[in-house]
């Protein structure tokens, strides 16, 4: 008896009805697309951190790394090796994070993570990629340097999930789009189900996730601050896209906005025109790329409106 095929068989028949939408268990795969001879591959990191808490100062508990190859046109060919490591804190987990993730102190007594042993992982690879970079990078990065070297690209804000018809830009909701569930919360498992996404076509342009993924990870950008702004127009300035930084840990108090390169120009002219209404503006302004982009580094890197291809952070992200 093939319990397995009975299994699918059901499944088959609740779907053709078009009443049922049936969610398969993820099977994480090793092999995606084969390599065509002469075809150059790089090596992407996928990454993701548990933590004792949802502030990029609380510490790291389980730290996840699965390594896959990849294609400049976006196509995911394997997974390669991996790297799972958990890590006891310095104080108890709380049982929030217990309940999410599973790991309580019993799982992580007497655990550690090597700096030495992350280094030697990290150092080959060409790209890093978290499910929301905006928090992972600036977690590893107070804990092992190695990273701060890499490009790093977001799988949650640089794919256009939304433009692509998809109601939510979480992995859980994502993955049911497709048709999948997984066990998730715990970082290699979230990790394995985010490279499976990006390896899949997208439901609109066809294109896979990952080439979007590079794309947006290979654009510069700048962030502008927009400080010391009429109050009356916050509105204005949030719908328009920009959002507002409180000053936490001693950076500025101001409306901000990341802008590509190329219309860098017209939303200075925009601020001067119907914000400030001055010619003579003057506001803190910092290059983006997939060097800086996510980290905390960025206002430290901010000069005053500088011409942007003088601004630092280095070249743009580029496969070579």
């Amino acid at each position: 008896m093939d319990v397995a095929a009975d299994l699918e068989a059901m499944a088959a028949t609740l779907e053709s009805s078009g009443d049922y939408r049936v969610l398969r268990r993820l099977r994480p795969r090793a092999g995606f697309a084969p390599i065509p001879a002469g075809t150059k591959t790089w090596r992407g990191l996928m990454l993701d951190t548990e933590t004792t808490g949802l502030a990029v100062e609380d510490e790291i508990i389980e730290l996840a790394m699965i390594s896959f190859s990849y294609s400049r046109d976006g196509t995911i060919h394997a997974i390669q090796d991996g790297f799972e490591r958990l890590r006891e804190p310095s104080r108890p987990i709380p049982p929030e994070v217990t309940e999410l993730t599973g790991i309580d102190a019993a799982t992580v007594a007497g655990q550690a993570i090597d700096p030495e042993e992350v280094a030697a992982f990290v150092a080959g690879a060409d790209l890093i990629v978290a499910h929301n970079a905006d928090f992972d990078r600036k977690v590893v990065e107070r804990a092992y340097p190695v990273f701060k070297e890499k490009p790093w690209a977001c799988s949650l804000t640089q794919v256009p999930w939304k433009a692509e018809g998809f109601g939510s830009a979480k992995l859980g909701q994502l993955l049911a789009a497709y048709g999948f569930f997984h066990d998730a919360h715990r970082a290699g498992d979230d990790c394995r189900a985010t490279i499976e996404l990006l390896a899949r076509p997208l439901p609109k342009s066809g294109t896979t996730a990952m080439s979007n993924l590079l794309a947006a990870a290979r654009a510069p950008g700048a962030r502008i601050w927009a400080t010391n702004s009429p109050y009356e127009l916050k509105d204005t300035l949030k719908a328009r896209g920009y959002r507002w930084a409180d000053g936490a840990n001693g950076g500025r108090r101001a409306w901000v906005i990341d802008v590509a390169e190329d219309t860098f120009e017209a939303e200075m002219s925009f601020l001067r025109s119907e914000i400030y209404r001055r010619e003579d503006l003057a506001l803190p302004v910092a290059r983006l790329t997939a060097y800086n982009r996510f980290s905390d580094r960025i206002e430290a890197e901010s000069q005053f409106w500088p011409p942007l291809e003088r601004m630092g952070a280095g070249g743009a992200y580029r496969e070579e």
